[in-house]
């Protein structure tokens, strides 16, 4: 039964190639077979499934019919023993069979994939069997590329034409392109859209300027070409010129001295304009913005700018007028002055220069005055001045204040001046004073203070005056022709007061005053002699001192002059009795007569001081190159003395001592002549001893003393001669003789010590000191000598008593016939044998 459903279905597989709708087939009791038809899109590169039916049929065939021809050619068959892959399939990419179902996955889908595709499913059911064929329509549809874009013209002037290309290598149909455009801030927005690659752009203008890109789409993907920047060319524009800070007027735009104003200068245009400055027509920078720092007066003015396209040769200008504002200098000055021969006020206030001009307008305690007055005043110029009349019944009290405010553009906030009217505080001054060269005596007056100033003029004797003066008046008189005795009298005159201020100078002589007509000083001393002026006196050329030589004084190292114009001071310094004793005037005259002074400056001694007497002149060693001397004084009363004079002269010299190697040539020439004495200055009053010191040993000299109360000089002591040094040696020898015999007898001592304890090594020598073994002169010891020997190497046993003449020690002695010794006899062979020896060393002194 299979192969019989085989062959009808090859019978109908001409017939499928046509048919377009979708449709089942199926075998039924007539067995007829029915049809399905499917479409399936797949993507060139990627992977697709064709299905035959739902369930796994028994048998199945699947066949490709390339698009244009009829031939229908096997790619896969299982007739029940598994699918078998034919090699056509290689050529339609990557075909496997899904496992338990009839379904084609083909990967990597080439091209030559796109065809009909036709699948024979076979049942074999049971009374029943059942064919299926399955038309697949598979479409390869091909992604698009990346688009490029071409622009005819990248950079159009502005109203020209130009077009845009968009192009790909592939893609399948139908693609539709849309053009993008980017902002320069970054806004992107559809340009234009269609089915074609291709667009004219008509009018180009600036707003055109920016990125493109070209989106090309199909039913598979979208693709996008890389941006193109299209920059239109175009301008420039007429500039705008921006002032800062802004400040606008009717004639253009202002700025305030001093400040910085910026002109910023803006044109559109492609590329970029190029910007030149003018200043009244004449070119001063080049640049978009022009700084000014600090702008002057002197830069108000036309300015233009200038905008240049050098890509399309063409350009634009504009100007704008700058006037500078500049406010007066400073703050307004007031001032204040008298009027009418200074029974009235005027009030003044200026404040110069500007632009435009201040305002200023005066506040204060202001009486009302007349409108026509006050504008007859305020005539004179009425921008810069200001002024105000204030006639005597408008007169304000003492100390009032008056304020001038002044404005201007330039300034922010109004600035003022204030000026006050007072009254002098003090009285008029009035003095005198004589020129230099004593030509000219000058009567000054003067009231200072106030608001205005005063007026002051002199009146004086036989028509001697002098006309008003402002604050201050001097009235010049020769020299000599002053009226002794006679007032010369000062008027001051001031707006605010009704009376007259006066003072008044009567010229007078000059008289001297002394703090006292006699001066006594010790001498040595020094002394100050005053002479000054009284208070009521006219002014001196000069207080002039002279001494008791009656010699014009000046300052030297005697004299000490200290002046001012009302006193003068005369410094006597180290004054002497014979010399500085006397009368001095001091001395002075003015413009109207001299006048002098005697004072008498009495110089005393001292008192005499108190006779001194040597009570010791002695060299202090045989070396005689020093000498300690003591003294005394007859009145040891303090006070009286302040010091001494020691002194020394050469008397004569010992024989074949002359020109001795100690004497200089000085020395031995001052002998030959007079005596000359030498002296020591001792200024410290309680001293009563001193050491004279560097003097000749073969010299023999005399000493004297002088007492000193300050310049008074003593009488000299009797000159002494120093006494040689009294020298006893007998002392000395007899403890030189002690010392010798004790360290004497200490090494005799030792030596026999040494000498009894190695008889053994040194035998000889010990025989020779205390004999031989089997002498006949051998004496009998009383005790043996290793009790000597005993008594050194242990316990010290006292060997002498205490004695006054020295040491003691045993001597060797003889026994005596008539006593028995008590010690045993030595053996005969024994050559040591003990010795006793005592010895006894005295030693006297005389």
């Amino acid at each position: 039964m299979v192969a019989q459903l085989l062959g009808l279905a090859f019978l109908f597989l001409p017939a499928s190639l046509v048919t377009s709708t979708t449709y089942e087939v199926k075998i039924d009791e007539n067995w007829e077979v029915l049809y399905r038809d499917t479409s399936v899109y797949g993507v060139l590169g990627k992977a697709v499934i064709l299905e035959c039916g739902t369930t796994l049929p028994d048998v199945y065939i699947w066949s490709f019919t390339k698009p244009g021809t009829e031939a229908i050619k096997a790619v896969v068959l299982d007739l029940g023993k598994g699918p078998r892959i034919q090699k056509l399939a290689k050529t339609l990419g990557r075909l496997s069979i899904i496992s338990n179902s009839a379904s084609v996955s083909i990967e990597q889908l080439p091209a030559a994939a796109h065809g009909l595709y036709t699948c024979q499913a076979f049942y074999d059911m049971p009374g029943e069997p059942v064919v299926y064929y399955y038309y697949v329509h598979l479409t390869v549809r091909v992604p698009v590329s990346k688009p490029y874009l071409l622009m005819s013209d990248v950079s159009p002037v502005e109203g020209s034409t130009m077009w845009m290309s968009c192009n790909l290598e592939n893609g399948t149909g139908p693609i539709r392109y849309v053009w993008q455009h980017e902002t320069r801030s970054g806004n992107i927005s559809a340009f234009a859209q269609g089915n074609t690659g291709v667009i004219n752009v008509t009018d180009v203008n600036r707003n055109h300027t920016g990125w493109y890109r070209c989106v090309a789409s199909n039913a598979v993907n979208s693709e996008t070409s890389n941006r193109l920047w299209l920059d239109t060319i175009f301008g420039p524009d007429i500039p705008q010129i921006d002032v800062t800070p802004y400040s606008i007027t009717e004639r253009g735009y202002s700025a305030l001295e001093r400040e910085t104003v910026s002109l910023l200068c803006q044109a559109q245009s492609n590329p970029a304009s190029q910007y030149v400055w003018f200043y009244n027509n004449s070119q001063i920078y080049t640049g978009p913005q022009l700084t000014i720092t600090k702008i002057l007066r002197m830069h108000t003015g036309d300015y233009a700018c200038l905008a240049q396209n050098t890509y399309l040769n063409t350009r634009s200008r504009k100007t704008i007028s700058l006037t500078v504002y500049y406010p007066p200098d400073g703050s307004p000055s007031c001032s204040v002055e008298p009027a009418l021969n200074h029974t009235s006020l005027r009030l003044l206030c200026s404040w110069p220069g500007g632009f435009p001009s201040p305002s200023l307008h005066w506040s204060g305690q202001l009486k009302q005055l007349g409108q026509n007055e006050v504008d007859i005043e305020q005539q004179i110029n009425p921008v810069t001045n200001t002024a105000i009349l204030l006639p005597p019944e408008g007169l304000v009290s003492n100390n009032s204040l008056f304020t001038c405010m002044g404005s201007h553009l330039a300034l922010k906030q109004p600035t003022e001046c204030s000026t006050r009217t007072y009254i002098p505080t003090a009285e008029p001054v009035c003095f005198a004073y004589v020129t230099n060269s004593k030509q000219y005596l000058m009567l000054s007056c003067s009231w200072d203070g106030g608001a205005p100033k005063a007026l002051v003029w002199w009146e004086g004797p036989g028509e001697q005056g002098k006309g008003g003066q402002e604050n201050s008046n001097i009235l010049i008189l020769r020299y000599g022709t002053a009226r002794n005795g006679k007032p010369y009298t000062c008027y001051a005159k001031h707006p605010l007061l009704v009376q007259t201020k006066t003072c008044r100078l009567t010229l007078e002589a000059p008289q001297l005053l002394t703090r006292s007509r006699v001066v006594s000083v010790y001498e040595g001393s020094d002394v100050q002699l005053t002479c000054n002026l009284r208070d009521n006196y006219l002014p001196v050329s000069e207080i002039t001192w002279f001494n008791n030589q009656g010699v014009d004084v000046r300052d030297t190292s005697k004299y000490a002059l200290l002046r001012t114009s009302a006193w003068a001071n005369l410094t006597v310094r180290d004054t002497k009795q014979t010399q500085d004793s006397g009368e001095y005037r001091c001395t002075t005259s003015n413009a109207v007569g001299g006048t002098d002074i005697n004072v008498t400056l009495v110089v005393k001694r001292h008192p005499m001081p108190p006779n001194v007497t040597l009570v010791s002149v002695m060299y202090n060693s045989k070396q005689r190159n020093e000498v300690e001397l003591e003294w005394q004084l007859e009145d040891e009363e303090p006070g009286g003395w302040t010091g001494f004079i020691l002194q020394h002269v050469w008397v004569s010299e010992r024989p074949g001592r002359r020109g001795s190697n100690n004497d200089s040539k000085e020395e031995a020439e001052e002998r030959i002549g007079p005596p000359v004495w030498y002296q020591n200055i001792i200024q410290d009053p309680e001293v009563r001893s001193h050491t004279v010191g560097r003097l000749t040993p073969t010299v023999t000299y005399q000493f004297r003393i002088t007492p000193v109360n300050h310049r008074t000089i003593g009488h000299p002591s009797a000159a002494k001669t120093p006494a040689e040094p009294s020298y006893n040696a007998y002392p000395a020898v007899i403890g030189a003789a002690i010392g010798g015999m004790f360290i004497a007898a200490l090494i005799t001592v030792l030596l026999l010590v040494f000498i009894i304890r190695n008889r053994n090594n040194n035998p000889r020598l010990h025989d020779l000191l205390f004999g031989s073994q089997h002498s006949q002169s051998r004496e009998n010891i009383n005790f043996p000598e290793d009790e000597v020997v005993r008594g050194s190497e242990g316990d010290i046993e006292e060997i002498g008593g205490p004695s006054n003449l020295g040491l003691t020690m045993p001597l060797p002695r003889a026994a005596s016939p008539l006593a028995p010794s008590k010690t045993p006899s030595p053996s005969p062979g024994d050559d040591n044998e003990p010795v006793n020896v005592t010895i006894t060393v005295k030693a006297t002194g005389s």
